[in-house]
């Protein structure tokens, strides 16, 4: 139980932190957002706020920011669809049902004849079963429609599409999801820093003794500076390893500095070459951010080798995770402790943040490609072929997910 919660907690942060990254850039470009989605399939709660409606979905599988121009939802609207609609009292459409599971109270049931939510903002139908009459209403710019599934979103004119905002604009928008797992591995790097410190091994002063081993039992203290092993100087910690490893179950003379005075010890280490020292810890504001920097770095830049060396012939879904994947490892570091689930938090924010910059048209990196090309070529592709290549991109990576997702379920058992 305690797994499932680790994993949910830590999916939903990471597709929150990265679907909201597209949602405030599309709110800055004047794109109508029309759901934002947390998890996939069946709608489990909704709520409608600032002309966006916020979904909560029953498969954790990812998230989505549906922007209006995006999809063509409004199109399955034909001519002869049954729906029912609300109107104020200017006898402007506000509200159009197409839903079986909700009633307008005070609704009008009309047979469509035309509907244009885009340009003109019209629909024209048969009202109360009246075919010998056919009427025209004006649509609110920001009336909402209640699709079949009940899940209740504005409709998408023309002037707040995803497509016809600047192509820089777009291609931020794009880039916003990645940008903001970044930003949040390396804010949990920073405050896991902050919170624990970050091992000092420039420098001879040890951090603490472990109880009952050859230091402890030698007398030396936390805190102490260790300037010579064995007739030789330390000048940091990393000094240590190698000579206490030449004595192995010898004793060997130690100097040292604690509670202000000089003192020579006798320390004999362990048969594996251990003495039971741990570096000094450093809590420093500056060190914690330049840490937050650097192992997001040293991750990011892990993570691309192994992906160059899926490209260039080492392939193996083994490098690979998939959901079940990425459960089996959240249950290894919930075992670990709070502290190794935040680190893991951290590096699969990274994980998700490259891998959404892979120039395949169904990731956020295929959208920025596009967006390159447009820029480069002055004018977008067609939606023929924009769709065409969308939909190869979301065959392969389908493909992928089932075998890395089978290759996890084999591993896993």
């Amino acid at each position: 139980m305690t797994t499932i919660i680790a994993f949910l907690i830590v999916f939903v942060i990471l597709v929150l932190v990265h679907e909201f990254g597209h949602f405030i850039f599309a709110k800055w470009a004047g794109i109508l957002v029309r759901e934002f989605s947390i998890g996939m399939g069946p709608k489990l709660v909704a709520w409608h706020r600032n002309h966006t409606t916020y979904t909560l979905r029953l498969l954790p599988l990812g998230g989505y920011v549906r922007m209006a121009g995006w999809q063509d939802e409004d199109d399955a609207i034909k001519p002869g669809t049954m729906l029912a609609i609300e109107t104020n009292a200017d006898n402007v459409v506000t509200r159009l049902n197409l839903s079986s599971k909700t009633t307008l109270q005070g609704g009008i049931p009309l047979q469509v004849a035309k509907v244009d939510l885009v340009h003109d903002l019209v629909v024209e139908g048969y009202a109360n079963g009246d075919e010998s009459e056919l009427r025209t209403w004006h649509v609110d710019h920001d009336a909402t429609i209640i699709e079949e599934d009940d899940t209740e979103v504005v409709i998408a004119p023309d002037d707040v599409q995803f497509q016809n905002a600047p192509v820089w604009k777009r291609l931020l928008v794009n880039f916003a999801g990645p940008m903001n797992n970044f930003i949040l591995a390396i804010l949990v790097f920073i405050g896991f820093a902050l919170a624990s410190g970050v091992a000092n091994l420039n420098t001879n002063q040890i951090g603490g003794v472990q109880a009952g081993s050859p230091a402890a039992k030698a007398g030396l203290a936390a805190d102490a500076k260790i300037q010579t092993v064995a007739g030789q100087a330390i000048h940091k910690f990393t000094d240590l390893s190698p000579i206490v490893a030449k004595h192995k179950g010898e004793a060997m003379k130690v100097q040292v500095v604690q509670g202000g005075e000089t003192q020579m010890l006798t320390i004999t280490p362990t048969k594996k070459g251990l003495i039971g020292v741990t570096p000094a810890v450093d809590r420093r504001i500056g060190t914690a951010v330049k840490y937050g920097f650097s192992q997001s770095w040293y991750i990011a830049s892990s993570i691309v080798h192994v992906l160059k060396q899926l490209v260039t012939g080492q392939f193996s879904l083994n490098k690979l995770a998939g959901p079940v994947g990425i459960y089996t490892m959240t249950s290894q570091a919930a075992a670990g402790g709070f502290s190794t689930l935040v680190l893991f938090l951290g590096m699969l924010s990274i994980n998700l943040g490259i891998m959404n910059l892979i120039p395949i048209p169904v990731l956020d990196g295929g959208k920025i490609l596009l967006n390159l090309i447009e820029m480069i070529r002055r004018k977008p592709l067609s939606q023929e072929k924009e769709g065409l290549v969308t939909m190869i991109g979301a065959g392969l990576m389908l493909a992928l997910l089932v075998a890395v997702t089978i290759n996890d379920i084999l591993r896993a058992f």
